[in-house]
C-alpha cells in the first residue's frame, strides 16, 4: 500500500471528498487532515497545525498532494480574503523544504491559484465590498488591460472613466495589493520547483477570462516560470477544484511508470474551437493540459490509445445548464450526441477500451439529454469516467482522472460508486433540483440561494426526496440503482452540495 498526503483546497466534498473517493478499492492510501483543521469557507484552516500534521505524515509518506492556497492562507476563500504580506507568506511556504530534508525520497506535488476575479457583484466568496462594487473592480480591471493592449473601444473607455469616478479608491487598492502579495506567493512556488522542492506543480485558474486581472498576473507569473526554464514542470490552465484529482491520477501514473494515451472525440465538428463559460482558451487546449497534468498524452489515433475521451461540447456559445431546455439550435445543429454515445459504446463493447465521458455542454450542470442516451445504450455504470459539474474543467479533471484510476484498477464497487455520484450530483443536482428547490421551495420557506437553513436542515431532506425521484425516473436501470446515504449543503447555500451515493443490484 502506498501512502500519499493530502492538503485540500477547503472542506467542500469535491475538494475533501473526491481525491479520497477514488482512490477506494486501490492500492494508494490517500491521508488527509481531520475536517476540523480545515476551516469553513471565509474562516480559515489552522495553518499552524495543519502544517505540524503535514509534516508528520509525510516522514513516511510515499508521495504530496498539497494545496499551496490551504498551507500559506487557509483556503481558497482566505486566499482572497487575507491580510498577510509577501514575507509571511513565505516564511509559511518555505517550510516545504523540511519535507524532503525529513524524507528525502518524497515526491511532492503541489498546486497553487492565480485569484479569480468574478465578474459580478457579490461577496458571498469575496471581500464585503465586492457585493456593491465587484462588476466594477472587473470592468476596471478587464478595461484597462484591454487599453494597455490597444483593443479597448470608445464606448469601454467612457465606462472605464465613469467607473474611475465612482469606485472608492481604498477597495481597489485593498484588492489589488492582496492580488499583488498572491502573484508574488505564486513566482516563490515555481522557485521551489526550480530548486527541486516541490517536484511538480500545478498553477490553475480559476473563474478565468481572456482579459483583465487574472489573464494580466497569468502572463507575469508565466514570465517566471520561463526565466526559472520550469516550464516542463510547472503547468499554467483553467481549473480549480479538481486539481487534487488531476495530482492524485498524475502520482499513480508516475508511481507505476505509466504515460497513458488518450483519444480524444467531440460531438461536434466546431466543439474544440469553442470557449467555454468562465475559462480563456479554446476546449481542447484545456483538454490537453488536463490530460498532460494527469500524466497522459494525447493519442493520435483511436487504435493507438489506452484511453477514449468523449467530449459533449457545444458546437457555438456556451448556456449555463439551468437554460438547457431553452437552448439556441446550435446546440442541436452544431453537435451530434448520438453519434458521441455510439463511439462510446462501440469503443466499450467492441474495442474493449476505457470510455471516459467529459459532459462539458453546460457550464454547471450536465446534459441531461446525453444522460438519457447513455442510459437507453446502458453505458452509465461501464464507463471508466464521467462528469459535468460547475466549469468546463472541473469536470475534464474530474473523469479524465477517475478514466486514467479505472484504466489501473478496473470496473471496483468503489468506481461504480464515484460513478453514482457524478451522475447524482451533475444530472440531478446541477442540471434539475437545485433550480427546481430554489425556485419552487424555497420561497415559501423563507430562504434564498445564499442561505438556507443550515448543511443538514429541513432543505436539505427536500434536496435528497427530489434526488431520489430523478435517480429512479432517470438513472437506475435493470441491473443497478442508486442509495443516496447522506445528503447536506456544506456551505448552507445551494450552488454545491455534499452527497454519499452507492450503487446496489437492482432488485
Amino acid at each position: 500500500m502506498k501512502k500519499i498526503v493530502y492538503i485540500p483546497l477547503d472542506e467542500r466534498p469535491c475538494n475533501y471528498e473526491f481525491p479520497a473517493a477514488l482512490a477506494q478499492g486501490t492500492d494508494i492510501d490517500v491521508v488527509r487532515p481531520e475536517p476540523d483543521l480545515m476551516g469553513e469557507k471565509k474562516t480559515p484552516g489552522d495553518v499552524e497545525r495543519l502544517w505540524a500534521w503535514l509534516l508528520e505524515q509525510a516522514e513516511d509518506a510515499d508521495g504530496a498532494i498539497l494545496s499551496l492556497d490551504t498551507l500559506v492562507y487557509g483556503g481558497i476563500l482566505p486566499s482572497r480574503l487575507h491580510t498577510f504580506t509577501v514575507e509571511q507568506c513565505g516564511q509559511r511556504l518555505r517550510n516545504l523544504r523540511k519535507l524532503k530534508e525529513a524524507n528525502p525520497g518524497l515526491k511532492v506535488f503541489a498546486f497553487n491559484l492565480i485569484m479569480r476575479c468574478p465578474r459580478y457583484s457579490s461577496s458571498d466568496e469575496e471581500p464585503d465590498y465586492y457585493e456593491d462594487w465587484g462588476r466594477e473592480i472587473f470592468l476596471k480591471g478587464y478595461i484597462g488591460h484591454r487599453l494597455r493592449l490597444g483593443l479597448a473601444t470608445e464606448e469601454e473607455q467612457a465606462e472605464l472613466r465613469s467607473i474611475e469616478a465612482s469606485l472608492p479608491p481604498e477597495y481597489w487598492q485593498d484588492y489589488t495589493e492582496r492580488r499583488a502579495v498572491n502573484r508574488e506567493v505564486n513566482k516563490l512556488a515555481v522557485q521551489l520547483v526550480q530548486e527541486g522542492t516541490v517536484d511538480f506543480l500545478v498553477i490553475p485558474q480559476d473563474d478565468s477570462a481572456p482579459y483583465g486581472l487574472t489573464a494580466m498576473d497569468q502572463q507575469l507569473v508565466r514570465d517566471r516560470i520561463a526565466e526559472l526554464d520550469a516550464e516542463l514542470r510547472v503547468y499554467m490552465y483553467p481549473g480549480a477544484d479538481e486539481v487534487g484529482c488531476t495530482l492524485l491520477a498524475r502520482m499513480i501514473n508516475d508511481m507505476r511508470g505509466r504515460k497513458p494515451l488518450v483519444y480524444v472525440h467531440y460531438a461536434g465538428t466546431r466543439s474544440p474551437f469553442v470557449t467555454p463559460l468562465y475559462e480563456d482558451r479554446d476546449l481542447h487546449e484545456s483538454v490537453k493540459y488536463h490530460i498532460l497534468a494527469a500524466g497522459g498524452l494525447v493519442a493520435s489515433s483511436l487504435a493507438d490509445a489506452d484511453l477514449v475521451l468523449c467530449v459533449n461540447a457545444p458546437g457555438e456559445t456556451m448556456m449555463e445548464a439551468v437554460a438547457q431546455h431553452d437552448a439556441n439550435p446550435g446546440y442541436h445543429v452544431g453537435r451530434n450526441i448520438a453519434e458521441l454515445v455510439e463511439t462510446a459504446d462501440y469503443a466499450i463493447r467492441h474495442l474493449r477500451k476505457p470510455c471516459i465521458v467529459a459532459d462539458v455542454a453546460f457550464a454547471n450542470g450536465a446534459d441531461l439529454g446525453l444522460l438519457k442516451l447513455l442510459r437507453a445504450r446502458k453505458l452509465l455504470f461501464r464507463l471508466a469516467g464521467y462528469a459535468g459539474w460547475n466549469t468546463s474543467s472541473n469536470s475534464l479533471g474530474t473523469c479524465i482522472a477517475q478514466g486514467m484510476i479505472f484504466a489501473i484498477y478496473g470496473n471496483t464497487a468503489a468506481h461504480r460508486d464515484f460513478l453514482s455520484l457524478r451522475f447524482v450530483e451533475d444530472a440531478g443536482y446541477c442540471a434539475h433540483v437545485r433550480h427546481y428547490v430554489t425556485n419552487e421551495v424555497l420561497p415559501g420557506l423563507g430562504f434564498d440561494y445564499f442561505k438556507v437553513d443550515g448543511q443538514r436542515g429541513q432543505v436539505s431532506g427536500i434536496v435528497k426526496e427530489e434526488l431520489y425521484k430523478f435517480v429512479q425516473s432517470r438513472i437506475d436501470d435493470d441491473n443497478y440503482r442508486i442509495v443516496i446515504d447522506d445528503c447536506y449543503m456544506p456551505w448552507g447555500r445551494m450552488f454545491e452540495v455534499g452527497l454519499k451515493t452507492r450503487v446496489v443490484a437492482a432488485d
